[in-house]
């Protein structure tokens, strides 16, 4: 008897470069980083791990990909709606795309091949500051400034020992228990006055500290001197010329490990 419609298998999604690192991703964010490896992935895809092969050409392309993945998905800023607000933006969807990828803080800016999100990324920033008025050293200035705050705070975040302010209150009980409130007034005083307080949550302070830093640009962009971009610039901008070494831009660090967690190596997935 012919096999019915419903007794037929389900089509077999066709492997891609895409959905490997797509699945790796997904595996990432569910196990962490460390627990990936070429063997688990290829279960993942329901594969044999020398087909990963024909998408990756190793360990550290699947990273390359994985990383620039995680750079499509933040929301690049447009100097339409003005610089401020768009690097306020973009900052804020770089920390919610961290949260969904905890495993890539500190690795956003380690990659020596990075792909064209990653390179789309940096230069739609530098073009929003660019263009609105922002001389090239300010702009490598506010760019260093604010990714460190924005790769310090996301990393900040997923060393602490609680996810919701439900458990950083209990937390916050627990600590106290441990030692004297005579002995440490000051710290007594911001957990109960501050931190025990209903609607507490440390990831509120994120846009705080973040507008103290768009302010401190603001006034820098306001009593700048005007300068209009040459020739010199433009050639800074992409690493040579004799402007080159008097700043250091944001697309120099794409080669560094100036933000790498030093817990996390990308050696560290195995290969099979």
């Amino acid at each position: 008897m012919p096999a019915t419609p419903d007794a037929l298998p389900a089509p077999r999604i066709p492997l891609s470069r895409d959905r490997v690192l797509r699945a790796a991703a997904a595996f990432a964010d569910e196990n962490g980083l460390e627990a990936l490896s070429m063997r688990k992935l290829a279960q993942a895809v329901g594969v044999e791990a020398m087909s990963l092969y024909n998408h990756v050409a190793s360990k550290e392309d699947l990273l390359d990909g994985m990383i620039d993945l995680v750079f499509s998905e933040i929301e690049l800023p447009s100097a339409a709606e003005g610089w401020k607000r768009a690097m306020r933006q973009r900052a804020i969807s770089v920390r919610t795309v961290l949260a969904r990828h905890r495993w890539a803080v500190g690795l956003m800016e380690s990659r020596t091949s990075p792909g064209p999100a990653t390179l789309r990324h940096h230069d739609a920033v530098l073009g929003c500051l660019r263009e609105t008025g922002f001389s090239l050293e300010l702009a490598a200035h506010a760019y260093s400034a604010l990714d460190s705050y924005i790769y310090g705070f996301a990393l900040q975040e997923r060393g602490l020992p609680f996810d919701t302010p439900q458990e950083s209150a209990a937390l916050a009980q627990v600590m106290l228990a441990q030692f004297p409130a005579a002995t440490y007034p000051h710290l007594a005083e911001f957990t109960f006055e501050h931190v025990l307080q209903p609607g507490y949550d440390f990831g509120n302070e994120y846009e705080f500290g973040l507008d103290l830093i768009l302010d401190g640009l603001e006034r820098a962009h306001r009593t700048a001197q005007p300068r209009n971009r040459t020739s010199g610039d433009k050639i800074a901008m992409a690493g040579f010329g004799p402007s080159a070494g008097k700043s250091s831009t944001p697309l120099v660090s794409l080669s560094s490990s100036e933000h790498s967690d030093p817990t996390t190596d990308s050696a560290d997935i195995p290969a099979t």
